[in-house]
């Protein structure tokens, strides 16, 4: 194998433009050139990471789906302050993602859309703004710390992590968050570097109401989460520098006043309909819950997403260790100070926590992502061989994941190789230029490539493979029963598998009971389909024989219910005398 010298020397006698050895680069070049086409690239290198599979993948139990329903059942019933799953009350999160999910349905609608409601690919697009929203809000907030080259670098590598890439293909509230507490720290960071530095500009009332918008929006969408993240790094800077006078540049009064203004209905309106159940649910069982107990089996001991931060921001956590000891070297600096306190405080609270999933310490990447560009701007990562020797996982990482995916997709479906495998051709060329080039070319190329592997990585996989992915998608398959039965209004009940996406795709009516139920819902009138799962078949046909009931033996549907972990069958009857 050729080392770095050996390669770049067999390279340079390709053309300039030869890519991806050195098309990226340029694009990178040009694009610092002006804030303007920065932007440009990264809404345009956003729309290319995030958009495939957003209109294809059928909707993933469980989170997303519960999300969407409830925005589908305010838009059927025209109430946008009770958030219910069929008529079960759930004030766990707060109201603004159902909002913004049902403003995009309903203008889906105004325009003509068919089948709006039961689309899925419409609830995701607040997901896909919010992400693209944080990558740009990423790139601002840098501004305040490193250059245009450099907050170009952060915002890269925010577009590149795993977890944003998969947060921004679902409909659920985390990509959103993510944009609002990235647009907050922007402005508070202004407020705060404004105080040590008379360089920074103050916070104009501009800026100010993005602070006060950006929060208000935070807790709309996603309760104390924001508070928690903004709050902390507040405390923590106003501890350590023995000061809180840098706050008042945040214009408290008129900031708390305007999200009142933006907030407080919808607490006052949901509060006099519940009274307290709102707050008991949201912020007792769900937020301060979740610090004390595992709450739906989603536990984890302390140290669980340092763990996981090498896959979870991957690429760029590659660069993290060698960025570590000039991070800690420059701590007592105002820009690293900040950076760290909004990063280690909020982080020892979500390690402390009981309740753990990966996405919970998303918010504090865009800090990492700073911290790391900042680095790489003033070319002080660490020279450790030992350290460096990690970015062969920039080519290791790709190769595993394209041959996982290759051979899922080979194991199913034969032709899925031969429409996604020249991604991850690409994403493993990637991948070994990035880490064979990086002692040649540098972090900061080296890692746009990386990114480039990822995000054809993410093509293949989201719209190529996940979708066509059947077995792992079963409500899919019996709400297409329905759509086929030639019946103007079928419903039907689910005996055994209750997943949401079955409520959300079949429709609100969907009864979900057991097998004996199942036969009694069948007896009440026509155009109406039992889906059985194996394990309840006995009390259906017990139940059925009973009271005399006639009816039709459908298909069977042979899935994987990946929420549960573990295979299912699933059999369709349906109601007798129908033509």
């Amino acid at each position: 194998m050729f080392n770095a010298a050996q390669l770049r020397s067999r390279l340079g006698a390709l053309p300039r433009t030869f890519w991806p050895v050195n098309g990226l680069a340029s694009v990178l070049d040009s694009a610092v050139g002006s804030n303007r086409r920065a932007v440009f690239m990264l809404v345009i290198a956003s729309l290319i990471a995030f958009l495939p599979g957003v209109f294809r993948i059928p909707p993933i139990d469980r989170d997303e789906p519960h999300f969407a329903q409830k925005a589908k059942q305010m838009i059927e019933t025209g109430d946008y302050v009770d958030t219910r799953f069929q008529g079960e009350a759930y004030y766990t999160k707060p109201v603004g993602m159902y909002w913004l999910q049902a403003a995009v349905v309903r203008t889906a609608e105004a325009f003509g859309v068919p089948d709006a409601r039961p689309t899925i690919w419409l609830y995701r697009l607040p997901s896909l703004f919010g992400a693209a929203g944080a990558v740009l809000a990423t790139y601002w907030c840098a501004l305040a710390f490193v250059d245009r080259r450099g907050a170009t670098l952060a915002a890269l590598m925010m577009l590149g992590s795993t977890v944003l890439g998969a947060e921004a293909r679902l409909a659920r509230a985390d990509a959103m968050l993510l944009f609002t507490v990235v647009a907050a720290m922007s402005v508070l960071a202004r407020a705060y570097l404004f105080s040590r530095d008379d360089k920074i500009a103050r916070p104009g009332w501009a800026l100010l109401t993005v602070f006060w918008t950006a929060l208000a929006a935070g807790i709309l969408i996603k309760g104390l989460v924001i508070v928690l993240v903004v709050g902390l790094t507040a405390a923590t800077l106003s501890i350590i520098d023995r000061s809180l006078r840098w706050l008042q540049g945040l214009r408290p009064l008129y900031g708390v006043a305007w999200l009142a203004v933006l907030a407080l209905p919808w607490f006052i309106a949901i509060y006099s309909r519940t009274g307290n159940a709102f707050l008991l649910d949201s912020v007792v069982h769900d937020t301060l819950g979740k610090i004390a107990n595992s709450q739906e089996g989603h536990g984890g001991p302390p140290g669980y997403y340092l763990v996981l931060f090498f896959a979870t921001f991957f690429p760029a956590s590659i660069l993290a260790g060698l960025a570590a000891p000039a991070v800690w070297a420059r701590r007592r600096e105002a820009p690293i100070r900040f950076l760290l306190a909004w990063l280690v405080p909020s982080w020892l609270v979500f390690e402390l926590s009981v309740t753990k999933l990966p996405h919970y310490v998303m918010p504090l990447y865009p800090a990492v992502a700073i911290l790391i560009a900042g680095a790489v701007e003033a070319k002080a990562l660490s020279q450790r061989r030992w350290l460096k020797r990690g970015a062969i996982w920039w080519f290791v990482a790709p190769v595993l994941l394209s041959v996982a995916a290759v051979a899922g997709a080979f194991a199913i479906d034969r032709d899925l190789v031969f429409s996604a495998w020249p991604f991850f051709a690409a994403a493993i060329v990637c991948g070994f230029l990035a880490w064979q080039l990086y002692d040649d070319d540098g972090a900061e190329r080296a890692l746009t490539r990386a990114v480039a592997a990822m995000v054809l990585i993410g093509i293949g996989i989201y719209s190529m493979i996940l979708p066509t992915l059947g077995p792992l998608f079963p409500s899919a398959a019996l709400a297409g029963v329905l759509r086929e039965s030639g019946c103007a209004h079928p419903v039907a009940a689910s005996a055994g598998y209750d997943e949401p996406s079955l409520v959300f795709l079949a429709g609100t009516e969907t009864r979900l009971t057991d097998g004996a139920g199942a036969a009694d819902f069948l007896r009440e009138g026509d155009c109406r389909f039992a889906f059985i799962e194996a394990h309840q078949e006995r009390a259906f046909a017990e139940r059925a024989e009973a009271i005399g009931l006639r009816y039709q033996r459908g298909s069977r549907v042979e899935a994987f219910n990946f929420s549960k972990g573990r295979p299912i069958t699933i059999a369709i009857f349906r109601s007798a005398g129908e033509p």
